[in-house]
Parts: structure tokens; C-alpha cells; sequence
């Protein structure tokens, strides 16, 4: 049984954030060891099913990891800032940045296996080096570079779902959409809302979207004659995308959000959440796009 000094120095591993202190308990606290946000709800039955699971796993791992706890209810502002539209949903923050995370009630087995991996007693040091190495020749566009070492890491760990993830992107950015699928579908089934597979799985997503449009400067020159022409400027922004014009695919749903944040079931709102998931938390045009989505949204 703990003795209540030990009970206080176990609390201190889980509190509740509110907007206003967000920075200091999750974004500065990160740079000292990783920080879980548990973005929750009340009325969310399954959060009532991870959250236990979250805190007993935290306080077991004693001060590996914290756990930062957001009613988005009662502080919906920065959930809708990083695109959270369903709960429960868990970000892992490392050094100030989001780097891993999941939705949906994990049973305690696999939240341990995620605290273990975000804390690296799963994954030693060299292997840790390759994917931020391969993480990084990715983001630079360098996607032989970045294959060959997603690669090399599931030649020693066919499991690692990062890899896996990374490498799907690695398929996607070539144009090779069936070998995206095909390594999509080895990542297991409870896995599958690990950041980097949802990334991936955006990523494809968003390419077959753009396989189906007409010719880019065709949707220019629709757009042209009709500014208000709403599904012509929604399809120009997924053919940029495409393209890997990323800012200004940004601008074309911006413009839309603008003119008619209603349009189409709020549709374009939805598809910038889509880049920025296919994109990648720290993406310049991810963390522009959220920038400008909020200033739009909570002005």
C-alpha cells in the first residue's frame, strides 16, 4: 500500500490542463520527460474505459511519462486546433512537439506497450536513431532515402508500426498507391490509429482522392470564372495536394472556411483536418494551416 508521501509523489505523474496552462503542463513539461494528453469528455463512455488504464500505467512507469488530462467541453479551443474530432484521443508530447499518439479505448496491455515504446525501453537507441533518421529524410523529400531505412528497421522489427507506417508514405509519394495499401494492411488491427499509420492511411487517401480529378490548370480556370464556386475550389485544393503544393492547397480551403464555413457539412474544415493528419503534426503547412483554421474559428 503507498504511504502518503508516496501517494502525493504518484499524483504528480497525472493532473487536468485547462487552456490556459497547456503550454506550462504539456508543452514545457515535455522537454523534460514525455507528456500523454488525454482528450476526454464526461459523456464519453470509452474515456471512462482508457482512462484508468492510462493513469495506472503512468504511475507504474514513475516519472518516465505524465498524463495531462483535457475536458474538451470545458476547453474545446485546442482540440480543435490539432484536429481531435473524436475521443478518447491520446497525444504523447516530446520536447514540445506532438510524437506519437492513438484513439479510441485501448485495453491496459496495449497502453503499456505505447508507454514503453514513447519511452524507448522497447526500442534501443540505434533503432530510435534510424527512425528519426528516416523520420527526417522523409519531411527533407529525400523518399528513396527515407525507404531504405524504414526498410532496414523492418528487415530487424517486421512489427514496428512507425516503420511500417513511414514506409506506406515512402509508397504513397512515389505514386505507388497499391504498395501503400499493401503495407497498410500488415499493421495490425489494433494498431491502426497509431499516428504514423493514420498518417500514412491519409496519405492515401488523399492521393486516390486526387487520381479522380480533372487536370489541374482545368480547376484553375474554374475556380477563375467563378470564385464562389465552392466544389471547384475543394477539388483544385485536393489536386495541389497532389501535386505536393501544400500552402497553396491550404489557401484554396482557407478561402472556403472564409466565404462559408457551412458549405458542404462543413467540408472544408474536414479536409484541412485530413492534410494535416496526412501531412504530419510539425509540418510547416500543418502548423500554419492550424494557425490560421483557429484564428478563423475562435476569432
Amino acid at each position: 500500500m503507498l504511504q502518503p508521501a508516496q501517494t502525493a509523489a504518484a499524483e504528480t505523474f497525472v493532473k487536468d490542463t485547462t487552456t490556459q496552462t497547456f503550454v506550462k503542463d504539456v508543452i514545457e513539461e515535455s522537454r523534460r520527460q514525455p507528456v500523454l494528453v488525454d482528450f476526454w469528455a464526461p459523456w464519453c463512455g470509452p474515456c471512462k474505459q482508457l482512462t484508468p488504464a492510462l493513469e495506472k500505467a503512468v504511475k507504474a512507469a514513475k516519472g518516465k511519462v505524465k498524463l495531462v488530462k483535457m475536458n474538451i467541453d470545458e476547453h474545446p479551443a485546442i482540440p480543435g486546433q490539432m484536429g481531435i474530432q473524436s475521443i478518447p484521443a491520446v497525444i504523447a508530447f516530446v520536447n514540445g512537439q506532438p510524437a506519437d499518439g492513438f484513439m479510441g479505448a485501448l485495453p491496459e496491455s496495449q497502453v503499456i506497450a505505447f508507454l514503453e515504446r514513447l519511452t524507448k525501453d522497447r526500442i534501443g537507441g540505434e533503432a530510435q536513431d534510424l527512425l528519426k533518421a528516416a523520420d527526417a529524410a522523409l519531411a527533407d523529400g529525400d523518399t528513396a532515402g527515407a525507404a531504405d531505412l524504414y526498410a532496414q528497421l523492418l528487415a530487424e522489427d517486421s512489427g514496428n508500426v512507425h516503420a511500417l507506417g513511414g514506409l506506406a508514405r515512402c509508397y504513397v509519394e512515389t505514386g505507388s498507391l497499391d504498395q501503400a495499401r499493401q503495407t497498410l494492411a500488415m499493421v495490425p488491427e489494433a494498431k491502426r490509429n497509431e499516428s504514423s499509420v493514420a498518417a500514412a492511411r491519409a496519405a492515401l487517401e488523399l492521393a486516390e482522392q486526387a487520381k479522380n480529378l480533372g487536370p489541374l490548370a482545368e480547376l484553375e480556370q474554374k475556380v477563375a470564372a467563378n470564385p464562389l464556386d465552392h466544389q471547384a475550389r475543394f477539388d483544385l485544393a485536393v489536386a495541389l495536394n497532389g501535386k505536393g503544393q501544400r500552402m497553396e492547397a491550404l489557401e484554396q480551403l482557407i478561402a472556403i472556411v472564409k466565404r462559408d464555413r457551412k458549405w458542404n457539412d462543413d467540408g472544408a474544415r474536414k479536409q484541412l483536418v485530413q492534410f494535416f493528419d496526412a501531412w504530419g503534426p510539425t509540418d510547416e503547412a500543418t502548423v500554419e494551416g492550424r494557425r490560421r483554421l483557429s484564428s478563423i474559428l475562435f476569432a
